[in-house]
């Protein structure tokens, strides 16, 4: 009896000293506290950051307020969509209309400079062109006070109406004509390559838009043309790459280093105490997502070249950072142009699959690892600074990329001629966009994880 009572007793007490932190909650199938209490435990599993986040707060916010709440002051990167919420993808020109402006002042006229206009896309289709000048937008005329404004405008509209003019240094300015935008859907884009006979040399330029995962057939062709027309120096134009699959950055990297194996050490991912970290050789990254080419396929085409000359600027990212940081410790790298994004870090979707067959789920896009070459050179977080620093619109004419006119392919040129002398005409100033974040594509890789 006595034991019986003991037993009773210390339940009871066990029981009053129970918090409610204690009891493990449940909430309603498709309340914002089911959502983000999801969103929390996969961000304290996966999150790079996941030490310093906070407790798990207000769970009654809406998903995507939530989620911010969680994010490192450091991380511009981090995002969650709903697949059946548009409004919560990130928004870029390039994605609604196929385009994107830089700015800047002549003469006490500002003008926003078409940077690109994507292969069949609405922007192309409507008669947009790279190095076109802008000088209304809606009706309203650029001026110092009001481009951030409109340009920021632009991010969320459904239809722009642009007032256009071109320019050159033999015609002076065209009539303006106005273009009108829909959006509208934008596929992938070509690689674009030539070979030039420059002086002594025979330079291969190669522009690669995105690394898309099966990249590494198109880059496999442009190479092997190359060397067949015995190309000794490449030119690599990543200057509005912002990224993408890892794989066919490996598979770039493995065609342009010279004297590697495929057992070296391509990339390190450096995750929190969950995941640990991930080395990879450079056959192992290939085969990540590339699979269909092999390592010694493309290791056959390699040119005879030593270095490579990488076109760079402020929409540099990610897996174009890769290429830039990681075939350092194999070859010189001579990056000429503007400080690139800085996307030091790679993720994986989390997806919400606890609704069987659910079409409609929130996906997570958080920073899970940091990245870092074979000689564990990373945290460019600020950006990577090029050898030569040179602004691409530093004249009002903008010539198309390619052309050996184009600022920072004619700096290249020069320099491989052993001419490194600088273009000294700067006839614009470029003003500052204020973007109101970051807009970059995850990192595609699998889910690497211990």
């Amino acid at each position: 009896m006595k034991k019986s009572i003991l037993i009773l007793l210390f339940a009871s007490i066990l029981f009053a000293c129970q918090t409610d932190d204690d009891i493990p909650l449940t909430y309603e199938e498709g309340t914002n506290e089911y959502v983000n209490d999801w969103i929390y435990t996969q961000m304290k599993r996966y999150y790079y950051w996941n030490e310093s986040m906070p407790g798990k707060g207000n769970l009654s916010l809406p998903p995507k307020e939530y989620f911010a709440t969680l994010v490192n002051k450091n991380d511009r990167f981090s995002y969650a969509i709903h697949t059946s919420s548009p409004e919560t993808f990130p928004q870029s020109l390039q994605n609604s209309f196929g385009f994107d402006l830089s700015f800047i002042e002549y003469e006490g006229q500002v003008y926003g400079v078409v940077m690109y206009a994507l292969s069949n896309s609405p922007a192309e289709r409507n008669g947009l062109e790279r190095g076109q000048l802008i000088n209304a937008i809606g009706g309203t005329a650029l001026s110092q006070g009001n481009y951030n404004s409109l340009y920021q405008n632009l991010l969320t509209a459904k239809e722009v109406k642009l007032q256009v003019v071109s320019y050159s240094e033999k015609s002076g300015f065209t009539a303006p004509k106005q273009i009108n935008i829909s959006q509208g859907f934008t596929f992938s884009q070509p690689v674009f390559s030539q070979v030039i006979p420059y002086q002594n040399h025979i330079v291969g330029y190669i522009e690669i838009p995105h690394f898309n995962a099966g990249l590494s057939k198109s880059l496999l062709k442009e190479f092997q043309t190359f060397k067949n027309q015995s190309v000794n120096e490449i030119v690599v134009d990543l200057r509005y790459n912002g990224g993408g699959d890892v794989s066919s950055a490996a598979a770039l990297s493995v065609l342009l280093a010279p004297n590697i194996q495929s057992s070296n050490p391509f990339i390190r991912f450096k995750g929190n105490s969950n995941g640990g970290e991930v080395n990879q050789t450079f056959k192992e990254s290939l085969e990540m997502n590339e699979s269909q080419v092999s390592f010694e396929a493309l290791r056959a085409a390699h040119p005879q070249t030593q270095r490579v000359y990488v076109l760079c600027g402020s929409h540099t990212a990610s897996a174009s950072e890769i290429i830039i940081n990681n075939l350092k410790p194999f070859m010189e790298v001579i990056t000429i142009g503007e400080k690139t994004v800085g996307k030091d870090v790679a993720s994986f979707a989390v997806e919400d699959d606890r609704i069987v067959g659910a079409q409609a789920k929130w996906v997570l896009y958080p920073a899970i690892y940091k990245l870092f070459n074979a000689n564990g050179e990373g945290n460019y977080a600020a950006g990577l600074q090029p050898n030569v620093v040179l602004n691409e619109f530093q004249k009002l004419e903008v010539f198309p990329l390619g052309n050996t006119n184009e600022v920072l392919l004619h700096q290249a040129l020069n320099s491989i001629s052993g001419n490194g002398r600088m273009m000294k005409a700067i006839t614009t100033q470029t003003l500052q966009k204020q973007n109101l974040s970051i807009i970059s594509e995850p990192m595609v890789i699998k889910k690497i994880w211990h």
